[in-house]
């Protein structure tokens, strides 16, 4: 599955992030690395972009990064 499809409120743990170079460089550097858990926090107005809580900070990513990155859904 993922992230773009992690509900609100819902935690995931990230499996792996399917791009390299610059983009996938700055989601590592964001702290989405394989094994971290991620809770979807609230979508925007408009439901894009989308706030999630990873490593007790809050990032806003859009759709199209967030395509990028394979989770699991944790009960």
């Amino acid at each position: 599955m993922l992230l773009s499809d992690l509900k609100i409120q819902e935690k995931a743990e990230i499996k792996a992030i399917r791009v390299s170079g610059r983009q996938g460089r700055r989601l590592l550097d964001l702290g989405f690395i394989p094994g971290t858990i991620i809770k979807a926090i609230r979508k925007s107005p408009l439901g894009d972009p989308v706030a999630y809580r990873i490593k007790g900070t809050v990032l806003a990513l859009r759709k199209e990064e967030t395509d990028l990155i394979e989770i699991r859904r944790i009960e």
